[in-house]
């Protein structure tokens, strides 16, 4: 035995750092509880699998859970569960609107859906199956379900419904459990957590449900050796053979997959069922009778969780795992990309697909992922096969949504889509992107749900998205914008946007400028042949660096000695766009935080990858474009992420105005000179002669160390005093 310490350790953390609340029943607090539990066993597996270029199977539980907050989950089922048995009641003759019957249900987080105009979406909510539909029709899958979250909540949803419908307390409990939630996870424990949080919230409404012979429909997905696999495919029929070597050879890699896995082909559950569970004379082999495979209750488990997979279900809601694919380990990676090619960016892109084939036609998914999707082109071709469904709902959170992800790095937003296509569907949008915490961030969606006025709702045609290159789910661009696009000719029609080479090791190629020997740079080459010709090692790098509008960042060098021979032969430099390198250009910090700024980039430079180029014939011209305030909001929309990237820049409009062309080519050039002068007044630059207090002076009346200051900075150009730091 032990005894407790109460002054530090687990305990004084639980008595200190965790709410009463989230140990309250009746406010929520026995999910809360659980999942703060289990996110705090993930801890340590976690901080040790973020430090891997790579995650392996194991680490992917880890790395891929996250807890969900408790107004995001009731958001999710709100707005999928609850809408649909809202159009359920008004299929029925309900004349109550969305609002009214959602308040009668206690559903505060609940958006009602804007009025739609369309025929089409009035048939679809009017149709004889919703006027049949009853309680105990309604299926809900969480295939990411951690642990339990999301079907802890849709419990008590469900409740409400049955209750409202007549039922008693213990018969809903029964049938929720039975008939109307289903879950999977590839995590043993959050399976036992989400099995042991719904059955103490059965046990709140049925005090009898633990006596009863209950099995609820969640599933921990197996994973099966290859071995075991062909051991038992061994003892059967030969003409059964293929139907379970489709079925089974997915879950060799069970842990991996998870909910993603699909089938080749369609399972004859007719040849299954009579294998799995054959007593017949014939003495067929069953799974108990297979001595060779130890876990026979996981290949039991494999049928169920197979038979989920190749079901339809009415809603679908999960958080689900995020993973970018240069994380995903070689199986992973292969996987999605033939599965789920369209969302293969990250494992979210691919559980997005997943969930829409899930759900059954006209039923409802609700998922809150990283907001990348939105905008990325990495997930244009998601973006439009998405298109087919209609995008009833988004809560837009971006950063700080998750409390315990800090920064500006991590995005999210939460949305409901309708498996069904509606050409002119209008969608209602929170965009909460503003707001600094969880807690504000919640305050204002309620207060949104109150105020249809509110200045940071938004409802747009889906169909606009579709009028901007890359189909953005740009629901806040104004209609001038809009209607700009197809009307005038965009950045790519006038110039050449190229992203530049990366080193493979910085810290070998390239220097500070002050850190290398003036005698051996080259500074504004002409080409390639002259740079071969010079004989020098170091020439100057675009590589984006702080917010600088109109000229300057002129930090590093790179060894691009004889042609780059030496970064050619190093096998993890990445050469791109060598025709341009030396010209005369404009260039871009491609990674920031806050808003872009473009500068004018003389000739001479390599670019990096973060420091793209755009070549030009009219650079003056087009750098007051990129530089103004409309470029700043059009690229928000575009590319709202930290990531200006070259294909959100050449979908910029071109607004080309032939009246004032000279005027704003006068006063380009005037902002390069005086961002150029003022750059050069400061120390930093390799242009740099003296200190602006000091032009003013005369030198005869300089003090002496003054002129000493002065002579040596002159100095400086001519005798290459920095090489009495080290030749390099």
């Amino acid at each position: 035995m032990f005894t407790p310490s109460y002054h530090d350790g687990v305990i004084k953390d639980l008595i200190d750092d965790v709410s009463v609340d989230d140990f309250n029943v009746d406010v929520g607090g026995q999910v809360e509880i659980i999942g703060w539990l289990y996110q705090y066993y993930n801890t340590e597996p976690k901080d040790r699998a973020f430090k891997k270029k790579k995650y392996s199977e194991s680490d992917i539980p880890a790395v891929t859970q996250l807890f969900t907050p408790d107004w995001i989950v009731k958001y999710m089922v709100e707005n999928s569960l609850g809408r649909y048995w809202i159009n359920v009641l008004q299929a029925k003759g309900n004349k109550s609107s969305e609002a009214d019957v959602a308040k009668q249900f206690n559903w505060k987080y609940f958006m009602p859906s804007a009025e739609q105009q369309s025929e089409e979406y009035i048939n679809i909510q009017s149709n004889s199956k919703l006027q049949n539909t009853k309680p105990e029709d309604l299926t809900l899958i969480d295939p990411a379900m951690g642990s339990g979250h999301v079907l802890v909540y849709s419990f008590e949803v469900l409740m409400d419904i049955y209750e409202s419908e007549g039922y008693s307390k213990r018969e809903a409990a029964t049938n929720i459990l039975e008939k109307n939630l289903y879950g999977l996870d590839i995590d043993t424990r959050a399976f036992q957590l989400s099995y042991f949080a719904l059955m103490m919230k059965g046990r709140q409404y049925n005090r009898r449900i633990l006596n009863n012979d209950l099995k609820l429909n969640v599933y921990d997905i197996p994973e099966l050796s290859e071995d075991s696999v062909d051991s038992f495919i061994s003892h059967l029929p030969s003409n059964v053979e293929p139907t379970f070597s489709n079925l089974l050879k997915h879950y060799e890699n069970g842990n991996e997959y998870g909910s993603l896995i699909k089938f080749d082909n369609v399972i004859d559950w007719e040849v299954v069922n009579p294998e799995v569970n054959n007593t017949s004379e014939n003495q067929q082999m069953t799974f108990d009778d297979v001595d060779s495979i130890k876990n026979t209750g996981q290949l039991q488990d494999a049928i169920n969780v197979s038979k989920l997979l190749t079901s339809k279900f009415t809603i679908g809601i999960t958080n689900p795992p995020y993973m970018g694919s240069g994380k995903m380990d070689q199986v992973l990676s292969k996987y999605v990309k033939k599965y789920f090619k369209e969302g293969k960016a990250d494992l979210f892109g691919a559980f997005m697909q997943r969930m829409a084939q899930l759900v059954e036609e006209n039923g409802y998914y609700a998922m809150v992922t990283q907001h990348s999707w939105m905008f990325l082109s990495s997930f244009e071709d998601l973006r439009k096969e998405l298109k087919n469904n209609a995008l009833i709902n988004m809560a837009h959170l971006g950063t700080r949504a998750f409390e315990e992800i800090g920064g500006e790095v991590v995005q999210s937003t939460a949305f409901v889509y309708q498996n069904t296509k509606v050409t002119n569907y209008v969608g209602t949008y929170e965009r909460l992107i503003d707001f600094p915490s969880q807690q504000k961030k919640e305050t204002a969606f309620l207060e949104a749900v109150n105020n249809p006025k509110s200045k940071y709702l938004y409802r747009t045609n889906q169909a606009n998205f579709e009028k901007i290159p890359g189909m953005p789910i740009a629901y806040w661009a104004s209609d001038e914008l809009l209607n700009l696009y197809g009307s005038t000719e965009t950045v790519e029609d006038v110039a050449d946007v190229k992203k530049g080479s990366f080193t493979g090791d910085n810290s070998r190629f390239l220097r500070l400028w002050p850190e290398v020997s003036f005698s051996k740079v080259k500074f504004n080459c002409e080409d390639v042949t002259e740079s071969i010709k010079s004989h020098k090692k170091w020439f100057p790098y675009n590589k984006g660096g702080s917010f600088r509008k109109w000229y300057g960042n002129h930090d590093y060098l790179i060894n691009w000695f004889n042609d780059a021979a030496e970064l050619k032969n190093f096998p993890k430099f990445g050469l791109r766009n060598p025709q341009y390198i030396f010209q005369e250009g404009l260039t871009w910090s491609s990674l920031s935080s806050g808003n872009p700024s473009f500068r004018y980039s003389e000739n001479g430079f390599v670019f990096d990858s973060k420091g793209p180029m755009i070549f030009s014939k009219n650079l003056p011209y087009l750098l007051s474009l990129l530089n103004s305030v409309i470029s700043t909001y059009i690229l928000n929309i575009l590319s709202p992420t930290l990531d200006y990237n070259p294909t959100a820049i050449r979908k910029i409009p071109y607004l080309f105005n032939r009246q004032f062309e000279k005027v704003i080519f006068k006063l380009s050039t005037d902002n390069i000179l005086i961002s150029k002068n003022d750059y050069n007044s400061n120390e930093w630059s390799w242009d740099f002669l003296r200190l602006p207090l000091l032009i003013h002076i005369a030198d005869e009346n300089l003090s002496l160390p003054n002129k000493i200051l002065v002579e040596l900075t002159n100095c400086a150009k001519i005798v290459a005093i920095y090489s009495q730091w080290r030749e390099i």
